[in-house]
């Protein structure tokens, strides 16, 4: 057992002055304080304390271990609050300066759709009509003797080519034909006509499932999702259109909280009153109507432990914000409603993922798409996305110690030489130079190793530090 002073001393928490006529008092507001206590024995007002000196190292010693947060520590945060801030309306300024009615650029602009194909948004009914006339090609070259075939754009690497002016990954015009007759893809045949079918049923219906619900409709022929996933891709392409124009929809996983609100479907949605589990990003995007938002950036979060650090932490309410993560690899409906921000709001998107080659992958595919959707990589795709962190070179600026950091595998590396080949990461130099550092050292990081130095030091020390400093590439 010890008194209350003695409790406070070895807390650190206030200081407690020796005076018997002071006693300590708990308060709503503040927590502790300090009153004078009456000669008669009631209580006086409590005594002003004097005024001190701000400290001359203001916003010095952020990424340290244990600096401390009392005295000029108000002073010290408010000046880096504002220095971020400010780094954020520059860069803000130099994305969109003069770019009042920008839009995303198409392969027609630039005048290339000769050998470059990509897919385009389509009503149900417009998709119906498509797969009808498929089917009536089907059976013409069935009746003259050359059977059930499909001739469907090519989606391998060697048939993606990327735009420089586009900043994203479209699909060259290659073909492949799928014949029935053929015992390598007679089962391809089998379950292209299968999803043709059941898309066709979805749109005269008018009417949304998801991946997995697809998956259960003929379980016994498509024997795993994968299997059934990749072949409405196929479809997509064969008929021309985007995915979500099939109907067909990945179940929720990305979830967004912060400055932002939004109709859905004619509701209202306050992402600032979600609780620390946020909102779940809905598959139907353009059900989204009316965003509006005061925030200064959007943060772009891999992964899901460090959205709840965000979240638990408030952080977009001090720093003004949109936080948006997808769990890992992004996945559709995540990369559409970025997109949708990006171009409604008008501000920069900055990027925290972990320091290996998986996490420099999934920040591309936000950027510049992913080579299994590269024929829809007009409709998800966000470019501009700044690389926030956590990068190589901050583990040795943040000190991140020996034993939170990671040896990477040699899959690892071959990954990360891999991505050194990618012309989209090539444009940038400090990208390169990022990259061939961690390959260099083999090694990586999580963004939990910053937990390393307090659970919340990602929002209190790491965050703040890198916008008042506009550290991203």
């Amino acid at each position: 057992r010890m008194s209350l002073r003695e409790w406070g001393r070895s807390l650190s928490i206030f200081h407690v002055e020796e005076e018997e006529d002071c006693f300590l008092v708990l308060s709503d507001s503040i927590g502790i304080k300090k009153q004078r206590r009456h000669p008669g024995g009631g209580e006086m007002a409590p005594k002003q304390a004097k005024a001190k000196t701000p400290s001359k190292r203001v916003g010095k010693g952020i990424g340290k271990k244990g600096s401390s947060q009392k005295g000029s520590g108000g002073s010290r945060s408010d000046g880096v609050l504002a220095r971020g801030l400010a780094r954020v309306k520059t860069l803000t300024e130099q994305l969109f300066k003069n770019r009042k009615d920008e839009q995303p650029k198409t392969l027609q602009e630039l005048g290339i759709t000769n050998v470059l194909k990509e897919v385009v948004e389509m009503e149900s009914a417009s998709v119906s009509t498509v797969i009808e006339k498929v089917f009536c090609g089907i059976v013409e070259t069935i009746l003259v003797g050359e059977g059930c075939q499909y001739s469907i754009p090519t989606r391998s690497s060697s048939n993606q080519h990327y735009v420089e002016d586009l900043d994203r990954i479209v699909l060259k015009d290659k073909v492949s034909k799928k014949e029935f007759s053929s015992s390598s893809t007679v089962r391809k045949v089998t379950i292209t006509t299968r999803i043709l079918q059941l898309v066709n049923e979805l749109c005269i219906k008018a009417i949304h499932v998801t991946k997995r619900d697809l998956f259960y409709t003929d379980v016994k022929l498509f024997k795993q999702q994968n299997d059934s996933d990749d072949v409405l891709n196929d479809v997509a392409c064969l008929i021309g259109c985007t995915r979500t124009s099939l109907n067909v929809v990945a179940s929720e996983k990305g979830v967004v909280i912060g400055r932002v609100q939004f109709r859905e479907a004619g509701d209202l949605i306050d992402c600032t009153r979600m609780g620390v589990g946020g909102k779940a990003i809905p598959p139907f995007t353009d059900r989204i109507t009316d965003i509006k938002s005061d925030a200064s950036f959007i943060l772009l979060v891999e992964k899901d432990a460090a959205f709840m650090r965000l979240a638990e932490d408030r952080f977009y309410n001090k720093y003004p914000c949109i936080i948006i993560t997808a769990k890992g690899q992004p996945d559709v409906a995540t990369r559409m409603f970025l997109k949708k921000l990006r171009y409604t709001l008008r501000i920069p998107i900055l990027g925290l993922v972990d320091s290996d080659p998986y996490g420099l992958k999934i920040l591309s595919v936000y950027m510049s798409g992913s080579k299994s959707m590269s024929y829809d990589s007009a409709n998800l795709t966000t470019p501009d996305i700044k690389w926030l962190g956590v990068r190589p070179s901050d583990l040795d600026k943040y000190n991140i110690p020996e034993q939170c950091r990671l040896p990477m595998t040699e899959y690892d590396i071959k990954t990360g030489k891999e991505l050194l080949e990618e012309d989209f990461i090539r444009k940038s130099e400090i990208w390169v130079e990022e990259l061939e550092l961690m390959v260099k050292r083999k090694e990586k990081a999580e963004i939990q190793a910053l937990s390393n130095f307090g659970f919340q030091y990602l929002t209190e020390e790491y965050l703040p530090r890198k916008l008042a400093e506009g550290d991203w590439v």
